[in-house]
């Protein structure tokens, strides 16, 4: 039997209001990461070495942190929220090369992400992935 996309990439039966942030944040990295793939494909990077490179800058806590930056001034009211929300959820330790403040916005965009994604806002999904990863060339190169 046949899914839909849908079916398959939004959980079902999620009440995003009951729902913790960071459960989000475990389903906005796949959503950014496969949103990042995708985008270098369309670029023309074909190398899967030089992929896997490039992707990873990108997909890094530290470039999660920077397409916050870029995205922050676009949001809603809600979506503030919910950045706020998971940027002030206790963490652990952040990873060597990142700052506790970096580690923090990188999950508060990756909450933002899976967020978006369980209530099946789409196109507020795709809109902000495409102004986050806009110049995604010069961003990797």
């Amino acid at each position: 039997m046949e899914k839909s996309l849908k079916s398959i990439f939004v959980p079902q039966g999620l009440k995003p209001l009951e729902t913790p942030v960071l459960a989000f944040a475990f389903l906005g990295d796949a959503v950014h990461t496969l949103a990042v793939r995708t985008k270098l494909l369309e670029n023309g990077f074909t190398k899967v070495n030089n992929l896997h490179k490039l992707a990873s800058k990108v997909c890094s806590g530290s470039g999660q942190s920077k397409m916050l930056d870029d995205i922050v001034n676009m949001l809603t009211e809600e979506e503030l929220d919910i950045v706020r929300r998971a940027r002030n959820t206790k963490t652990h330790k952040p990873p060597k090369n990142l700052s506790l403040e970096e580690y923090k916005k990188a999950t508060a965009l990756e909450c933002l992400l899976g967020w978006l994604l369980a209530k099946g806002e789409f196109a507020r999904l795709e809109e902000l992935l495409n102004l986050g990863l806009e110049n995604l060339k010069e961003k990797v190169c």
